[in-house]
This record gives C-alpha cells, structure tokens and sequence, in this order.
C-alpha cells in the first residue's frame, strides 16, 4: 500500500485545529521576578528584620536613621546585582536553546519524503520509524513492526512490541496497559528495533510527554551553596534568640541588683520596670545587629556575577549563578564520545576483504563481483535512505555512513533493480549486533553487523577476485584489531544462500568484505581535555565502542597517557 501523507495545506490546517508540536518551555524570567526570587534567601530575611527593628528603635530614640537606610540600600544592590546576573544567564540559555539543532523526523507529506524538525509535525502526519529513532508525538502504528522502549515515560526497561493495524484508534484514555498494547505509540519512547509508520493522533502538550512536561514545571532545588547559605542564617537566627533572650535576662538582673533586690525593685514601680525593659531590649537588639554580616549577601553577589560573566566570556554558559560552587567542586567529568570527543561525524575510510586487500571508499563504483555484493549488502539492508534532496536520513551513524559510501546513484539503481528488492528484514538492535535482508530474486540472505558476530558463523569469504574461499580467521581478527587500534570501528559484511531466519547467522554465511569507519577527535576536544586535567579534574569517557577503538580514541584525546591506566569494559 502507497502512502502519500497530508498535503501542505492539510498541514497547515490541522495545526490550526490541533496546534503545534511544541512542549512547554521554562519561561523566560523577568527582571522582576528575578528581583523579588532575592527576597526569598534567608540572609536578605534576616536583614529586612533587622531594617525593621533599627526603625523600631530609630523612634524610640536608640538608634539612628541612617543604619536601616544603609540596610536598604544594601538590600536593594543586591537584589539588583542579582537579578541583574540571572536575566543575563536567562537570555543566554534560551538564546542557546533557540540555536540548539532540534531533533528532526522523516515523513510522508505531499506524496514525498521529507525530513522536517519534530515541531513541524501535526495530526495526521505519516512519520516513518527505524530503529534508534526517537518517537516524535503519539498515534498509532498502521504500518511496520516495532519493537519499542518507553522507559523515559513509564521506567519500565522491558521492550514493547507493536504490531501493525491500519483500523487502529488512538485510546481517550490512556492507562499503564496503554503502554504495551499492540499500537499506540508515545512520545519520547525509542525504537528499539523495527521500521514502521506512524500516524500522528496528538501532539504537543496533548501528548502524554507534554502533559508531563507540564506537570514538572516546578522550582528547581536549593543548590549546595543555598542550603549552606541557608544553614548559616538559621545559625544566626538561633544565635540572635539565645543571645537576645541572655542579654534581656542579665540587664534585667542588673537592674534588681542595683535596687537592692526584686523586691525592692518591684516596688520601684511597673513604669520603672517597662522602662528598664525596653532599655535591656534595645541593648540586645543593637548587639545583634552589629553581631549580624550584612555585607555578606553583597559580597557573594558580586563574586557570582563575576564569576558568571567570566565563564560567560569563555563560552560556559552557567544558568543559575548560585551553581558556580557546584561546579567549583567538581572532581570527575563523565564525558560521551560520539560528538563530545569526536566530531559525531562517521565516515568510510577504506574496504578491505578477508585476505587483507584493502581498497579506498571509491570501491563501490567499480563493476567487479566484490562491488556489487557490498552494494547490494549495504543499499538492501541498511536503514538509511536518500531523500528527495540526495540527504541521507533515517538510521544510525554508522548506517549513513555506509550509505554516503553507496553513493545516491547506486542506492537508486538498486531501488529500481527488481532483482534486488529485499522482502523480510530485520534491523540492527544492540543486542543481536547484526541486520539482515532477505532477497528473494536473489535467493540470498545479506548480513551487515559486527566482525565477531559474522566471524562465529562465516567458514567462507570473497577473495579480491570475487571468489569463495577459506580464511584465516587468526589473521583476519588481528587486521581488525590493528584498525580498532587506528580508532576505526569495522563493519563486515556477507550473504548465505539459506533461507532468512529471524535473529540467526546461517551457517553458511560467505564474507563479502569489511568497511573501515572513523570518527575523528575533535581538535578543541584535546585543548579541552588538557585544560580540565590541569585543573585537578579527572575526565572519563564512556562509549559503547570496542575496547581497542575506544583505547586508541581516549589516547588520541589525551585521556590515556599510560599503560597502567584504567580501561573498563
């Protein structure tokens, strides 16, 4: 069955109706807001107070006026100073935000493919699924077989399988058997293995991602330097009370003193006493005051608005000011390889086969037999795919990879080629490590995966000349493992003359070849790298990558400078 998708008008007219695919965003905070957020820190607290009590004593006559007015103007500069911080912060996280790529799916519009950011997706849109895709809005599966994680909604790891049904109807009500019934689908969930279509029945914050997307709008917690701020007020505060309690008492046991005793104090008169009362309470008020650090709420203001606009001037981006300290205190950085590390960018270096010949990435336009049968394993069992631009989209890195190798005349000869259409498939997940297509003209079954996966199973592999023959698979292992020394990430590929048989590597597996893929280290990644070591910070990377590449990329980044240092698979 052909699927055209909506049109451009149909588009725009359900996202008159149903609106945009747009998740709630933090709004952005105002400068009075962030004016008014100073009040609630404990110390301004205890300041505002004090400001209050030195006024109370100003009319009494204990105290002088300029004191409270030197509070307030404290107060206020720091209020200012803050606000002031976090508005510059504010803009620049959602200046960031607004330049930050923003995920894009692959759909059906206008009877064309098309890749469009996931917030240009409306109701009724037909998004097309592979495996590691992100699941862009809710609806449900009319085409395809899915298996899918919707641990990001629900925290359950186990995977979910959707089947296909064209008359499927997106549930009123969603409960926790919604999750794993046979085709609905959620926002946020991954495609684990599969390809399928979806059709959009909710997006934005209809979807059961953007209702809780919604419900988490909440403050954000106190930052270790807010709670010890925090602990330091209520130490003051306990501080004041004792104190002002102890003060009041002995300037109260003075006075009877002098008297001559209670009694005789007593007798004195209660007006004498208020009198002495307010004396002793003035007394202790003043102690306190000058016992409490009015400086120090300025003092941390300024440092943190330094601090930020000096990071700022470095291109760190730090949100909220008060989370410098955090940061101060780092000790391990946990850093991701792929497009931390290295530039996130995979591209084929060279094929080699199983006898050690190597050839360069332009192997593929040759005629020769070991050409065609690579072209046929990668154009007929990879899940990217060329769109009417001549992008390659859908798939995971190493899939475009190899793809941008094929080469988009090749992929569209293949597709036009009856002899070569592919009929059950099974997508690469990271468990059985391989995929596999099944072609019927053909009567043959092509693999693309992992070496040691195709390695267990192949007795038989091409030689440069196109012929089947034995291999040394001691040798062959040690080529790879001289390449994954290289930082290369090897990809094999292979074909068997038995039938398709889900999750399996028949027997009779032939190698076709190998491709050699490669992502190089980030120049500023080393620069980078060097700095935060300097700084006493220790940096691990963490990839899924073999043992061998991630040792040679770690090492090529500056991270392994020696052989005793830790490698943990």
């Amino acid at each position: 069955m052909t699927y055209r998708g909506l049109t451009t008008a149909e588009a725009e007219a359900s996202r008159r109706i149903h609106g945009a695919n747009v998740l709630p965003e933090p709004a952005r905070l105002t400068f009075g807001q962030a004016f008014l957020e100073t009040f609630r820190d404990p110390m301004i607290r205890i300041l505002l107070v004090m400001v209050a009590l030195m006024v109370t004593m100003y009319f009494v006559g204990y105290a002088e006026i300029y004191e409270p007015v030197g509070t307030i103007v404290t107060v206020l500069i720091v209020a200012t100073v803050t606000a002031r911080t976090s508005l510059t912060s504010d803009d620049e996280y959602h200046a960031l935000r607004a330049r930050t790529a923003k995920d894009r799916a692959k759909l059906r519009r206008d009877g064309g493919l098309h890749v469009l950011p996931v917030d240009e997706i409306v109701v009724g849109d037909l998004v097309i699924l592979q495996g590691g895709d992100k699941i862009p809005a809710d609806g449900v599966l009319i085409s395809g077989d899915l298996r899918v994680s919707n641990a990001a909604l629900n925290g359950e790891t186990e995977e979910c399988h959707k089947r296909a049904d064209a008359a499927a109807v997106f549930p009123e009500k969603t409960t926790g058997d919604t999750f794993v019934d046979g085709t609905t689908l959620f926002r946020g969930s991954v495609v684990f293995d599969g390809e399928g279509l979806l059709q959009v029945c909710r997006v934005g914050t209809a979807t059961m991602m953007g209702q809780m997307a919604s419900e988490m709008q909440a403050r954000e917690p106190a930052s270790p330097l807010q709670v010890k701020l925090a602990k330091l007020a209520d130490q003051i505060s306990a501080f004041g009370y004792i104190s002002g309690i102890v003060i009041v008492a002995l300037y109260m046991m003075f006075f009877a003193l002098r008297a001559g005793g209670i009694e005789a104090y007593v007798l004195l008169g209660w007006g004498q006493v208020l009198v002495d009362v307010i004396e002793a309470v003035s007394l202790a008020i003043l102690i306190i005051v000058c016992a409490v650090p009015e400086g120090l709420p300025l003092m941390i203001s300024i440092v943190l608005m330094q601090n930020t606009s000096r990071m700022l001037s470095r291109g760190v981006l730090v949100r909220r000011a008060v989370g410098i300290e955090t940061a101060g205190a780092l000790n391990i950085l946990f850093s991701d390889k792929t497009g931390t590390i290295t530039g996130g960018r995979l591209s084929v270096v060279e094929f080699f086969t199983a006898d050690g010949t190597v050839y360069g990435a332009d192997l593929l336009a040759g005629e020769t037999v070991l050409a065609a049968q690579l072209r046929r394993a990668i154009g007929r069992n990879t899940a990217s795919m060329y769109d009417e631009s001549g992008a390659v989209v859908g798939g995971n890195p190493t899939d475009q990879a190899v793809m941008y190798a094929l080469g988009e005349k090749n992929c569209r000869a293949l597709q036009a080629d009856e002899t070569s259409q592919a009929g059950q498939r099974q997508t690469f997940n990271s468990v059985n490590k391989f995929s596999q297509a099944e072609l019927p003209a053909r009567g043959i079954v092509v693999y693309k995966g992992a070496p040691e996966v195709l390695l267990a199973r192949a007795q038989y592999a091409l030689d440069a000349a196109g012929n089947v023959v034995p291999y040394d698979a001691d040798a062959l292992t040690e080529t790879i493992n001289a390449y994954a020394a290289r930082a290369m990430r090897v990809l094999a590929f292979g074909y068997s003359a038995s039938a398709f048989h889900t999750n399996e590597v028949n027997a009779d597996t032939v190698l076709i070849g190998f491709a050699a893929i490669r992502d190089d280290v980030r120049p500023e990644a080393r620069a980078a790298i060097a700095e935060v070591q300097a700084a006493g910070i220790q940096v691990v990377m963490v990839t899924g990558d073999r043992r061998e590449t991630a040792v040679a990329i770690a090492r090529d980044a500056g991270l392994l400078r020696a052989d005793g240092e830790l490698v943990l698979t």
